[in-house]
């Protein structure tokens, strides 16, 4: 279970905390750009003529579609859904590690039924799993990267 928290760890919560941070930085970008596209279609009204006009009318019609990308394809609720996965594989994370350090044994949860059930929040079966950990320790004794992620579900 141990291998099973590094490919979580080095693999999947990686991915979607790199993931989220770039989506994040889009995000910004379209937030900080339309407002200031609009503010420069509005400036550019004030002096008149045919250019300031033909510079309002591209720098509006940017704006609105900066807007209509940033708002209508959501890209707030996608950074929150990548950190809510990358929050999702730090709780498996913290799970499997107080589950295999709880030493009184009345406390600690059957091994086979936990095992089963973190194949199952994985998206995986049981086999799955256990290819999956063999992969990663001979990956840590090779020293390569595993080439698969911990979840098949996200």
């Amino acid at each position: 279970m141990r291998a099973i928290v590094q490919v979580l760890k080095n693999k999947d919560k990686q991915d979607y905390l790199r993931l989220g941070n770039l989506v994040l930085k889009l995000n910004k970008i379209l937030a900080i750009s339309a407002p200031l596209l609009t503010g420069i279609a509005v400036a550019s009204l004030a002096f008149g003529g045919s250019t300031a006009t033909t510079v309002a009318a591209i720098t509006g019609a940017m704006a609105a579609i900066i807007n209509g990308f940033e708002h209508g394809g959501q890209v707030g609720m996608v950074v929150e859904m990548y950190r809510n996965c990358a929050g999702f594989f730090g709780l498996m994370e913290e799970t499997i590690e107080a589950t295999l350090e709880e030493r009184d044994y009345i406390k600690r949860e059957n091994g086979e039924m936990f095992e089963m059930k973190v194949a199952m929040k994985l998206g995986r079966s049981l086999s799955q799993l256990r290819d999956l950990a063999r992969k990663s320790i001979a990956s840590c004794i090779e020293g390569t990267e595993v080439d698969e992620f911990g979840s098949k579900l996200f």
